[in-house]
């Protein structure tokens, strides 16, 4: 065939039709006809696909709606039905989101191990009975001796007797060898098998807990890890002695069961690696190092390794729930003219009305009067001279003596604020004496009589609080303040009509609302 003779296809799908002069014609009727039915029927197919998936969305987000009242939440979208591992996984994480939820914990997943001693059984045992209630509560005391039991004291946990540790050494000169029988409390309770235990919470005879806030602040945390929780020392000097990682047994402390399990397994050859340590804190972290768990602070948990009024502590409480009250028999009362069980009798009245509340200060000024006015709900109420700004009121007030008697104010584990020499700034204060609920407002009425003591002359020309003879506050329980971000409440100072009366409302801050003068 010669070159012209040839065919010339035109490009793509176009076909030629051959002249008899060698040219082409080409025709593309038919390709172009077949192309546009292929054009339409892809355009079905995707329209087609698009309104199966649209109809399929909605149908799978109207059967969520039905079985959950807020749609398009993370929660909904983590229970659609697809399947794959991801959907069923969220499904499976929301099913156990729930089920803790409302399965929270509770005293009667707590189990207390009490340390005691037989010598100081008959006086310190009034400080258990304020705050165990035996039928909510499961614990066990443990003593050195036999003790005689009266038939009245059903509202004590049972008493044990700790096993023998003479197989145990120590050697530390200052400390006493009962250190080692305290230690074990945790495995000796653990041992006696009681079901559907989650929390061991370790305190001595002389440890008042709040049981409410207690609880608070383990239903922060999953009992099903490894977890030790408590807090250290008011002292620095006791805190670099022993360790900044230990919690202090006298304010208390509590282990996960799962942690109290491996405790368990481990703690007799721990305790024999360590003979020269002082006591039974230091023995029981230095097991928690070996199995490499550290402490989880919770500052409510009080050592209270200190001597004297515990005014400064207490009126300047840090923002979080009070769990815990030791070292009772060292320091003053905490309510002045009655012994130190009544002092605490007297604090369970506010305690019962809004545990969560207990001790948590508020800080206002009565602007007409130029006073600064701090209360702290349940025990105190103090009216200051002139201006304190909240900075310096949150501090404590060293009412108190360090642990080490020659130590200074530098040898607090917290910042501190001196009490003032100015004869003008010193506090009046106002003790808690008692308290009532009214249901129509659901609000609370605490009232606080003001602690006759001298004070000075003071020259300052303006209002003098010794015209105060009461301060009465109203405040509405709130149990899920600590559920919230931790923050201050907030106080007013009302209008009174009552001559010798101060009057103070309590509560959430509300929107913009600030402590200042």
């Amino acid at each position: 065939m010669k070159d012209s003779d040839k065919l010339i296809w035109t490009p793509k799908s176009a076909v030629g039709t051959p002249l008899s002069n060698g040219g082409v014609v080409t025709t593309t009727t038919t390709t172009t006809t077949q192309s546009k039915i292929s054009h339409k029927l892809l355009l079905l197919l995707i329209l087609f696909v698009s309104i199966t998936y649209v109809v399929y969305s909605l149908k799978l987000v109207s059967t969520s709606r039905a079985c959950i009242d807020t749609p398009f939440s993370t929660d909904t979208l983590s229970t659609l039905p697809l399947i794959n591992a991801t959907s069923t996984t969220s499904a499976i994480r929301l099913v156990t989101q729930q089920t803790t939820t409302d399965n929270k914990t509770v005293l009667r997943h707590v189990v207390f191990g009490i340390a005691a001693s037989a010598k100081l059984w008959e006086q310190r045992k009034n400080y258990i009975k304020l705050w165990y209630r035996a039928k909510e509560m499961r614990g066990v005391v443990w003593l050195d001796n036999k003790v005689k039991t009266q038939k009245n004291e059903s509202r004590l946990p049972p008493v044990r007797i700790s096993g023998d540790t003479s197989k145990f050494a120590y050697k530390n000169k200052q400390g006493h060898r009962s250190a080692i029988r305290i230690s074990r409390i945790v495995s000796e309770t653990l041992r006696l098998g009681m079901k559907d235990v989650r929390w061991f919470v370790m305190g001595d005879d002389d440890t008042v807990f709040v049981t409410e806030n207690l609880i608070r602040i383990l239903r922060k945390y999953d009992h099903n890890q490894f977890y030790y929780i408590g807090s250290l020392s008011e002292s620095h000097l006791q805190n670099i002695f022993f360790s900044y990682g230990m919690a202090y047994g006298g304010g208390g402390f509590a282990i996960s069961y799962p942690l109290a399990k491996a405790l368990h397994k481990m703690q007799d050859r721990c305790i024999q690696r360590y003979p020269g340590l002082y006591g039974s804190d230091d023995r029981m972290h230095a097991c928690m190092a070996e199995l490499g768990v550290p402490l989880t602070k919770e500052t409510g948990f009080h050592q209270y390794d200190v001597y004297g009024n515990l005014l400064g502590l207490l009126a300047s409480h840090p923002v979080t729930p009070l769990v815990s009250l030791h070292h009772l028999d060292v320091v003053e009362p905490i309510f002045p003219n009655v012994t130190r069980v009544e002092a605490l009798q007297r604090l369970t009245i506010p305690m019962k009305l809004d545990s969560a509340g207990l001790m948590q200060q508020s800080i206002c000024y009565d602007k007409s009067k130029h006073w600064t006015v701090s209360v702290s709900w349940g025990f105190a109420v103090q009216i200051f001279r002139g201006v304190f700004s909240p900075r310096e009121m949150e501090m404590p007030s060293r009412t108190f003596l360090n642990w080490y008697r020659r130590a200074d104010y530098t040898a607090y584990a917290f910042n501190t604020r001196p009490v003032s020499r100015n004869p003008c700034q010193k506090p009046f204060v106002f003790y808690f004496s008692k308290a009532k609920y009214n249901d129509t407002t659901e609000q609370t009425l605490t009232e606080y009589e003001r602690h006759r003591v001298p004070h000075p002359e003071c020259r300052w020309k303006m209002a003098n609080p010794s015209s105060v003879d009461r301060v009465e506050v109203y405040k509405k329980p709130d149990p899920h303040l600590w559920d919230r971000a931790p923050r201050r409440n907030c106080c007013r100072v009302m209008r009174s009509k009552k001559k010798g009366t101060m009057v103070i409302d309590v509560g959430m801050c509300r929107e913009s609302e600030v402590s200042e003068a």
